[in-house]
């Protein structure tokens, strides 16, 4: 019986109108009515995830910033919280100043840029979230920040994402959630590290746990968690490597899983 269910939330438990259809909002309530805890799990911040797990109808800590926090819903409690090391931010500031990237970076839940550009507005407006522009971008690197964002072509990003392994070090994570977005956290701001942490919070074992994604940024929960589900839109990597491959998020892929695997389950 599993007790204990992540999804992520873009191009997974939303469709491509960005809605929890009713079927699916339907079964994640069945899901908690039969004891299950149901949480999310994404690359968003908390203030952007939180609005639709209260849509949904969720009370449970969410896993956010890919894992970098895991806050309470209702009274907002930190349970789990790792920051980018001040080191390998400022030489990943350098690195986009020196190369003209664009950068991004979150502190206090608020989004931060050195400039506002279009893909700052582009992002913002995906993600429902405001932004704010901060010239003296270096200032920002002494606060504590759960994640970086670097926006720019997915092929420029594959070619610089070894080389910012190997400058930044293994001290932090570094995926990417969208082909043209990278993100860089804590080596322990994974999604895989906070589904690890919530089902010890939980007291249940990993073996009972399902995690749900489309991205490579999903995969290291995949692989934690005890059924690991890929959606039909999911990237072929991440099919790959999944116990389970669902409908799409435009096909109540969630719903499908919630049926076969909670609510059907024996």
């Amino acid at each position: 019986m599993y007790k204990l269910m992540a999804i992520d939330i873009d191009d997974t438990l939303i469709n491509d109108d960005k809605e929890v259809t009713p079927a699916t909002q339907e079964a994640l309530e069945k899901a908690v009515a039969k004891g299950v805890v149901v949480t999310l799990a994404t690359g968003r911040a908390y203030a952007s995830a939180q609005a639709i797990a209260r849509q949904t109808g969720l009370n449970v800590p969410i896993i956010t910033y890919q894992g970098a926090l895991v806050k309470n819903l209702m009274d907002e409690k930190v349970l789990y919280e790792r920051y980018v090391p001040y080191e390998a931010g400022k030489k990943l500031y350098d690195f986009c100043i020196k190369n003209n990237l664009h950068l991004q970076t979150y502190i206090d839940d608020k989004l931060y840029a050195r400039e506002e550009n279009q893909k700052l507005i582009d992002y913002a407006t995906l993600n429902g979230t405001q932004y704010h522009i901060e010239p003296d971008f270096e200032k920002l690197l002494s606060k504590q920040t759960p994640k970086f964002l670097i926006i720019d072509s997915p092929e420029y990003l594959d070619e610089i994402s070894p080389v910012l392994r190997e400058l930044l070090g293994d001290g932090v994570h570094i995926t990417k959630s969208k082909p043209h977005f990278l993100e860089i956290m804590h080596k322990e701001g994974t999604k895989g590290a906070a589904l690890t942490f919530l089902a010890g919070h939980f007291g249940c074992d990993l073996s009972e746990t399902i995690a749900c994604g489309d991205s490579w940024n999903d995969h290291e929960m995949l692989e934690a968690a005890g059924l690991g589900v890929a959606m039909g839109n999911a990237i072929a990597p991440l099919k790959e490597i999944a116990d389970y491959v669902t409908a799409s998020n435009n096909e109540d892929g969630i719903k499908q899983v919630i049926d076969k695997f909670i609510l059907n389950a024996e």
